[in-house]
């Protein structure tokens, strides 16, 4: 991937890793348009120089009135990255977790296919372009607090890798990054071991470079989390993060 010549949406890029994403984006000389829910963070970004558009991956017609905005401004449109997420703990013994566990399907998983969908029939017109769908992880190794986002994220990995094939042969290609814990969005204050969001975005930049780009950006974070189950590490990493369950509120034993 040339970061010194694309266009790039990066929808979820008001905060976090989306928004540090935009920024080496365009540090590398890409034109890049920021999607996102806040209007302060948005116009913040404007008065950075990025074009800012408002949208809620959890509404369709949000996520068409985005697209139509972004076409208009930038035709040449060919890298689109699904950064919008949520992550919340749950208590699955108590049955009012439905809501967090409906709202992060709503918004990781459905709000990625809403955005993938309004993008393809113009990427696959210019015959050229590229996907970058964001899971994480805890796709691949379960964090038992989170089991709503565990699970939106796994399928958001399926979702990509059936993408990817029916892509084939259209010039769309799809990446997929899978960030560990990043110091971002609160992580630094309750994960230690939380990646610094800099050094990520730097290897994450790095990857995305390499010729032929992998279809998987996985930093070295990531890769016990990644390779768990191949490496028989799985059961154990497991039993260990399902201690982190007692940090629920109102858990007994």
């Amino acid at each position: 991937m040339d970061l010194s010549d694309r266009t790039v949406l990066v929808v979820g890029g008001t905060s976090g890793i989306g928004r540090e994403l935009a920024r080496r984006f365009a540090a590398a000389g890409s034109t890049v348009a920021v999607g996102g829910r806040d209007p302060q963070a948005l116009a913040e970004l404007e008065r950075e120089g990025f074009a800012a558009v408002a949208v809620d991956v959890t509404d369709s017609a949000s996520v068409a009135s985005a697209r139509d905005a972004v076409l208009a401004r930038h035709p040449g449109l060919d890298t689109v990255v699904t950064a919008a997420g949520v992550m919340l703990t749950e208590d699955l013994r108590d049955p009012a977790h439905f809501a967090a566990t409906a709202t992060a399907i709503d918004t990781n998983l459905l709000g990625t296919v809403r955005v993938v969908d309004a993008f393809t029939p113009h990427l696959i017109g210019r015959g050229a372009g590229t996907f970058v769908t964001v899971t994480s992880g805890i796709a691949f190794l379960p964090f038992p607090p989170m089991p709503g986002y565990a699970a939106s994220k796994a399928a958001v990995h399926a979702y990509s890798e059936a993408l990817r094939a029916q892509l084939a042969g259209t010039g769309v290609g799809v990446v997929e990054l899978v960030p560990p814990a990043v110091a971002t969005a609160g992580q630094e204050r309750v994960n230690p071991h939380a990646l610094p969001l800099d050094a990520f975005a730097t290897e994450v930049m790095d990857l995305l470079a390499q010729d032929p780009t992998p279809h998987e950006i996985l930093v070295r974070g990531v890769l016990g989390h990644r390779w768990a189950e191949r490496d028989g590490t799985y059961d154990a990493l497991v039993a260990q993060r399902s201690r982190a369950l007692d940090t629920l509120p109102g858990r007994r034993r």
